[in-house]
């Protein structure tokens, strides 16, 4: 099977060595997505509730620029600056996912890029088009 890049303008450009995901088969693999505004490459907000927000929304676009949805996501790792905020995630992304829920790992991390609260990662599986 051949990798195949997945690029889309709808979620922030990479700032750094890696590409907004990468497909193999049914797979993806989504590098993680932290609250940057696509088209001005900024920070949405300090607010905790709108970086999480942004952060779905980012991910769903790279999602759909794969083929599929959120809620095509198999396994998602969400990376925390505040372990305390975790509720807040829970909620948010109670409204972006429906049962049943992918496997998830939530971690405390001491910083993220560009002083990020929250950044989120994950595999998705899409349908075949075979």
């Amino acid at each position: 099977m051949s990798k195949v890049i997945i690029s889309t303008d709808k979620a922030p450009a990479a700032i750094g060595t890696y590409s907004q995901a990468v497909k193999i088969g049914t797979t993806v693999y989504l590098s993680g997505q932290i609250p940057l505004v696509p088209e001005t490459m900024q920070m949405v907000s300090e607010n905790f509730a709108e970086q999480t927000q942004q952060v779905f929304e980012n991910l769903a676009a790279v999602c759909q620029a794969a083929g599929g949805s959120l809620n095509d996501m198999v396994k998602v790792n969400i990376f925390l600056t505040d372990l305390s905020n975790f509720a807040t995630v829970n909620e948010i992304m109670s409204k972006h996912f429906s049962a049943p829920y992918p496997a998830r790992a939530a971690v405390q991390v001491s910083a993220l890029p560009r002083g990020a609260q929250v950044e989120i990662d994950g595999v998705m599986e899409v349908p075949s088009t075979n």
